[in-house]
């Protein structure tokens, strides 16, 4: 299973695929600290650092799964200046992940966001998708549901070709790991085993981050890691939707 990772951050979605068992082939991400945290953790992967260079021929082989959490700041609601949503600047770039999965034509795709976007990005999403032939289930969860000490809410939208069509909310509710929509409190049965992963993983306790990192930009390099913590995934969070869709694949 191979898994192109968009607007990677520090890795976090990159870390549960490959727990789930999928193969990162190419991550992209344009901020310069994150590419040296990838870097560090995954140094045989492709990296591209303008999702607008990617294409069809960025990757040599079919791809399972393309995922990525495009900016939420013009969706946030956190943002009291912009009005546009996923028509902003920043979160606009819905349109190259999209044009990306058009031209890569995945198995299956994950967006990851904030809550907002159920309200402020989500029809023009499902209608893109549905114009291409691919069906969609999505949900909000909490980071705390899977024993993190904050709430972290997120929003997961997964997609699939309708050829392909699943059982009604196949992924949030096919293992026991997930809740079905809307009910958020039963996704927190994880296992021992997985939650001791968890506090090994970044968002807590990180992996050793290169020591060398020294930045041009003037800022000392833990406003750089603070920042990049604060947008990225908690891994255990998306583990288990990364892990209904390999159960599907393997059958």
């Amino acid at each position: 299973m191979t898994h192109v990772s968009l607007f990677s951050g520090v890795g976090g979605i990159d870390l549960a695929a490959e727990w789930a068992g999928f193969e990162t082939v190419l991550q992209v991400e344009i901020d310069p600290y994150c590419r040296r945290v990838l870097e560090k953790h995954w140094p045989d992967v492709k990296r591209i650092e303008d999702i607008r260079d990617v294409n069809k021929n960025s990757v040599n082989e079919p791809v399972t799964l393309v995922s990525g959490g495009f900016p939420c700041q013009d969706i946030s609601i956190a943002n009291q200046i912009s009005r546009d949503g996923i028509d902003g600047k920043r979160s606009g770039l819905w349109k190259e992940m999209f044009r990306v999965v058009c031209e890569i034509q995945p198995k299956y795709m994950l967006v990851e966001n904030v809550p907002a976007l159920l309200s402020r990005g989500l029809n023009r999403i499902l209608g893109n998708l549905a114009e291409i032939g691919y069906d969609a289930e999505w949900d909000c969860l909490s980071a705390w549901q899977v024993g993190a000490p904050h709430a972290r809410q997120r929003t997961f939208v997964v997609a699939y070709p309708a050829s392909e069509r699943l059982e009604t909310n196949t992924i949030f509710a096919g293992t026991d790991l997930a809740c079905s929509y809307p009910s958020h409190s039963q996704w927190k049965a994880v296992k021992h085993d997985e939650q001791r992963l968890f506090d090994q993983v970044f968002g807590y306790r990180l992996p050793p981050y290169p020591s060398d990192l020294r930045m041009d930009n003037g800022l000392a390099p833990w406003m750089d890691r603070l920042r990049c913590l604060g947008n990225a995934v908690v891994p255990a969070q998306v583990l288990p939707i990364l892990r209904a869709i390999a159960e599907i694949e393997e059958g």
